[in-house]
């Protein structure tokens, strides 16, 4: 029934979403890994702004 829907509703998009959950294991490590970078550069450089400014 579900499948019925997301047919419906994807059409032909729905290929993406197969490609997706196929290979989900390595796009959410990229994105882990991203937002985790993305945190730590952010911190370093808070710690710098913070040495200038004293």
């Amino acid at each position: 029934m579900v499948d019925v829907f997301l047919e419906f509703m994807l059409g032909p998009m729905r290929a993406i979403g197969d490609y997706y959950f196929e290979h989900q294991m390595l796009f959410n490590a990229i994105v882990i890994g991203g937002a985790l970078y993305k945190l730590a550069s952010g911190k370093k450089r808070h710690e710098r702004e913070a040495e200038n400014c004293n």
